[in-house]
């Protein structure tokens, strides 16, 4: 299981139990086993269980590496709980499991759970305030809109409006046709901008099941594009809605170890436990993740786009999605990111746990701060690790402001203001961006592509080899007789013949002389 068979669209978590629930029933291996004197047929024990479905999540792509043991077991409690695995004595309901050589089978029937269907009226309303064309984009002006938090985002846009009126007045001076244009109308814009450049970026045909529109807040976009700090980290100027001063000193503490840990702060043993004990319970206090409940469904879609060959995908519409979040979400995801990033790649660091490692345990500490459902989800806890651990590699890119989306903004508010488009809802004319997506191949293929890449690029040492001039004609030939050791076939492809090879050093092929046949000498016997 591989995780591709699940496509982007609501209840993806869901989707994914089942996947996983019909792998492990399908893969596990049964055999017989022997307990109190008695033998069990079809049935396998609790640390049999942890060992492969450990191993299947961690091959999965949605789920990683970075899956633990622990974490293997509370599924399969979970497991046990929904019954889709019952003791040897088909009892089930609890969460009665630990890693041992307990015994469990797999019931009758069938553990795959029913998708809950929306209300018709509720995705009527979705679809009639989602634009289905290009033609219709600005017909969300009459959605309902939240009131936004304010963030220091009343100053934001006083200023925003101040900047766009002055620039309007200056090119109305040269051009008597050119509309104004109101803050309304520069809302809608990036309203549908970031919608549009998400859906192109994913690859889908609607965004209908991923996002509301009018769960965009274009105040939010707007203010965590241009209030950044040199290292484009959002400025919050209302200084409330920050991170409490002994958090930010905490954080800094164990972001810069050891140079933070200058002669003022206290040097007892198990500091730094401390301090990452007080971070950990500020963020886990929290009244919602991170990347808040709303857009739960929205970044657990993107987790089904972190394979090898959609990293950039990947990447880029987190980078998008991570701009929809209000900006005290967003500074406190950048914050923590850096620090997270910085602690496990912090070879000085001591020790903060017993058993985990660093990487683990910022992991298993601060996923579900980040990423989490409003109602219980069984694959939450996999679902979150997943993706803090792909934040914590790419926070770099992800949490940066992306340049192209604000001339996509300026170009389209450009052709608004000069009457090239007479309605907001006449139609988009900036420029989107194209995106090739790599189509999907059988593993067969993949191997054959994966040999036939890596032969091409030993052809091309060889080359490189026989092509330096600069190399001395006693180390060429080291080096060669060294390649030919070590791919034969790619050398004999490339010499098929030792004049061909002797070609190269302009001298002729060494023949060896035919070996002399001697003829034994007879003996004459010296009587005659």
């Amino acid at each position: 299981m591989e995780g591709r068979g699940v496509p982007p669209g609501p209840y993806r978590a869901t989707k994914l139990w089942n996947e996983v629930t019909t792998s492990f029933r399908a893969g596990m291996p049964l055999r017989k086993h022997r307990q109190h004197f008695k033998k069990y047929g079809n049935c396998f024990t609790a640390g049999e269980a942890v060992d492969w479905l450990c191993d299947l999540l961690r091959n999965n792509s949605n789920f990683g590496p970075e899956v633990t043991r622990q974490q293997t077991i509370q599924l399969l409690r979970k497991f046990l709980k929904n019954h889709v695995i019952e003791d040897i004595k088909g009892r089930w309901g609890s969460e009665n499991l630990d890693d041992n050589n307990q015994l469990f089978r797999f019931p009758a029937t069938s553990p795959l759970k029913t998708l809950p269907r929306r209300h018709p009226e509720l995705r009527k309303n979705s679809i009639e305030n989602f634009p289905k064309d290009k033609d219709s984009v600005f017909k969300l002006r009459n959605l309902s809109r939240r009131t936004p938090k304010k963030h220091g985002l009343h100053f934001f846009q006083e200023n925003t409006e101040k900047r766009n009126h002055e620039m309007i007045n200056e090119d109305q001076e040269n051009s008597v046709d050119k509309r104004e244009i109101g803050q309304e109308d520069i809302e809608e814009v990036w309203r549908y901008i970031i919608l549009i450049y998400l859906q192109t970026i994913l690859g889908v045909p609607s965004l209908e099941e991923l996002i509301n529109p009018s769960q965009v807040i274009p105040q939010y976009v707007m203010y965590n594009m241009t209030n950044t700090s040199k290292h484009g980290v959002v400025v919050l100027q209302d200084k409330s809605d920050d991170l409490p001063h002994w958090v930010l000193s905490a954080m800094k503490c164990l972001a810069n170890w050891p140079r933070s840990n200058d002669t003022n702060n206290p040097t007892y043993v198990g500091f730094e436990r401390d301090v990452f004990r007080t971070i950990a319970d500020y963020f886990l206090d929290l009244p919602e993740p991170l990347l808040t409940f709303e857009y739960y469904e929205l970044f657990v879609n993107i987790l089904g786009l972190l394979q090898p060959h959609l990293e950039r995908v990947a990447i880029n519409a987190l980078q998008l999605c991570c701009l929809l979040l209000p900006p005290p979400n967003r500074r406190r995801l950048q914050l923590l990111m850096r620090m997270i990033s910085r602690m496990s790649q912090n070879v000085d660091m001591p020790k903060l746990h017993d058993v985990m490692g660093t990487r683990s345990l910022m992991i298993h500490t601060f996923s579900r701060c980040v990423l989490c459902c409003a109602e219980e989800v069984d694959l939450d806890e996999l679902l979150a690790t997943r993706l803090v651990s792909f934040l914590m590699d790419h926070h770099q890119e992800i949490l940066q402001v992306p340049s192209y989306l604000q001339t996509a903004v300026e170009k389209h508010l450009d052709y608004l203001k000069k009457g090239h488009i007479k309605n907001p809802g006449d139609g988009l004319f900036a420029p989107l961006p194209t995106y090739s997506y790599c189509k999907q191949i059988s593993a067969q293929e993949f191997d054959e592509q994966k040999i036939s890449t890596s032969q091409a690029a030993i052809a091309e040492l060889l080359e490189n080899i026989i092509k330096n001039k600069s190399l001395p004609l006693k180390e060429k030939r080291r080096k060669l007789k060294q390649f030919q050791k070590e791919y034969p076939l790619i050398y004999q492809k490339r010499f098929p013949t030792t004049e061909s090879e002797a070609a190269l050093f302009g001298d002729k092929p060494a023949i060896k002389q035919p070996m002399l046949i001697l003829r034994k000498p007879k003996f004459r016997s010296l009587r005659y």
